[in-house]
């Protein structure tokens, strides 16, 4: 009545073992290829220069297109330049409120969400500084001949 027993302790203690074999070779092959890892990989901070320049490009294909820098809309010629300039003449919050909703297409309530603020502030907010934009607009903008 107690062999069967034994026989089950002996293959349990034989799967420990395994087990125990299974993980200390895992992490001996876990150990060795972080040392791998280590002896090949250079840090950012210990790239010079040059070889910082080399890990990326900048895009340059408007940069001196003229034609490409501003636009016309309603007969009045509108710069990059302009409207950035317009942007910065709008109180904080409304900034805010306008390159949230228009340039990170977030709606009102999740705007009113993420700045703590009602919904309907959100809206007042975002309708009279395009008055404001526009007004700007109007009266900084060339008028464009062709």
């Amino acid at each position: 009545m107690n062999e069967p027993n034994r026989t089950q302790w002996q293959i349990r203690c034989a799967f420990n073992g395994y087990c125990k074999r299974a993980l200390k070779r895992e992490a001996m092959n876990a150990h060795r290829d972080t040392k791998y890892r280590q002896l090949r990989e250079i840090t950012f901070s210990d790239l010079s220069p040059e070889e910082e320049n080399q890990l990326h490009i900048c895009d340059n294909y408007f940069a001196n297109d003229e034609a490409e820098q501003s636009f016309v809309v309603g007969g009045k010629e509108i710069t990059a330049e302009l409207l950035a300039e317009a942007l910065h003449s709008l109180p904080e919050e409304k900034r805010e409120t306008v390159l949230l909703y228009y340039f990170f297409d977030m709606s009102e309530r999740e705007i009113a969400t993420y700045c703590n603020i009602p919904r309907t502030t959100v809206q007042t907010r975002r309708k009279s500084s395009m008055k404001l934009l526009k007004r700007y607009l109007e009266e900084r903008a060339y008028d464009y001949k062709d």
